[in-house]
């Protein structure tokens, strides 16, 4: 039976291909759902909805005049994803390979991928590991930095929060101090 670690949202049918599979192209409703035009709906507005926050991160952090390094960075995750439910189907040419959605569908596609296409000694994916990694990494040191390095400490009496605004001029921390 269905449970939480064995429920899918299954890719669509292979015979359907790469062709976009609305509801309206079914002849009913349970035909749709067997075949697996869930799959498409769900994966498709997923990749628009993390596209298009990105944009919005972007945008925050251009009207609050900050860099825009979040958005950046969230970049990576969704380069990710549009690669395992988008273009890894297309190159393959069906949906029918891209990752189910579910617990044990996603630990299936990642062995077969293995299997298939040994990932793990490919020298692309051991850079975007230490990447990943490194960029984990020197986000912990660079907040740590900051955070022992303050000018100085405030007083019971005044928030930790006090002057503090976006865009300040004066600089917050020393690295000289560290």
């Amino acid at each position: 039976g269905n449970n939480i670690i064995s429920g899918a949202i299954i890719p669509t049918f292979a015979a359907i291909g790469l062709h976009f599979y609305p509801i309206w192209e079914a002849a009913s409703v349970d035909e749709w759902l067997y075949n697996g035009g869930p799959y498409e709906l769900i994966v498709l507005h997923f990749l628009l909805g993390v596209a298009c926050y990105m944009g919005r991160e972007w945008e925050l952090s251009f009207r609050l005049g900050m860099r825009p390094w979040i958005a950046v960075a969230y970049s990576a995750p969704v380069a990710a994803a549009a690669a395992v439910f988008l273009i890894y189907p297309i190159g393959q040419g069906s949906f029918s390979d891209g990752m189910p959605l579910g617990i044990s569908g996603t630990f299936n596609f990642m062995i077969v991928f293995q299997a298939e296409h040994n990932i793990l000694m490919h020298p692309f994916h051991m850079l975007g590991v230490a990447g990943v990694f490194g960029g984990s990494l020197f986000s912990a040191m660079h907040g740590s930095l900051v955070t022992s390095s303050f000018i100085r400490k405030t007083t019971e009496n005044e928030s930790a929060n006090a002057g503090y605004k976006f865009g300040q001029e004066e600089e917050t921390y020393n690295i000289v101090a560290a």
